[in-house]
């Protein structure tokens, strides 16, 4: 029993150093190395401090920004270290609930029409930075008028902010909020 017991603790301890230890450390490497601003967080900066991530949402609740979609970590918004999807079936009486809070409070901010999915529905992550194009559109009136700023002009910065599909056809166009809220600050300062 003990010719057969130490192999394979020996390939225990070796698999654990290669998988564990060397190829997280090799692989953490050629991040650093080919794409460094990525493999640290795609950090957004302000003036020398870390204000956000392009990869993990914010909770903007002001009425001068655009607002990202409801988030399901708990017990705040876009806690990334509580990261998961509400586990809510479409005929979840809780969900329904949640959705038509959501969309009353856009009604009640001034957002008309027809509410895109995602104006009420959190990513799978609750993470998510982006809402649609149709969001972002939705909410211009509403953060033209706070902010004193002609639609046209808001408008515009909403349309500049729009990523497309990856190379023209994988996913679906989106907006970063952080990245357009930014845009919106900047062009405030003008």
């Amino acid at each position: 029993m003990l010719s057969q017991l130490r192999p394979a603790l020996v390939l225990t301890l070796a698999l654990t150093v290669i998988t564990g230890l060397v190829y997280p450390l090799v692989i953490t490497g050629i991040a650093q190395a080919l794409m460094p601003r990525q493999a640290n967080g795609s950090l957004v900066l302000k003036d020398g401090a870390v204000i956000g991530s392009e990869l993990i949402g914010q909770n903007f609740a002001s009425a001068q920004y655009f607002w990202p979609r409801p988030s399901a970590t708990a017990p705040e918004p876009y806690n990334a270290s509580a990261s998961t999807g509400s586990n809510l079936g479409t005929t979840s009486a809780k969900l329904k609930e949640r959705v038509g809070a959501d969309i009353a409070r856009l009604r009640a901010a001034g957002v008309m029409g027809d509410v895109p999915a995602d104006a009420g529905t959190a990513s799978g992550s609750g993470l998510d930075p982006h809402i649609s194009p149709e969001f972002a559109r939705a909410q211009v009136a509403r953060v033209a008028r706070v902010r004193g700023l002609p639609e046209r002009e808001v408008t515009a910065l909403v349309e500049k902010s729009i990523d497309g599909r990856l190379f023209g056809f994988i996913g679906e166009p989106r907006v970063n909020v952080l990245e357009l809220n930014l845009a919106l600050a900047a062009s405030k300062n003008r």
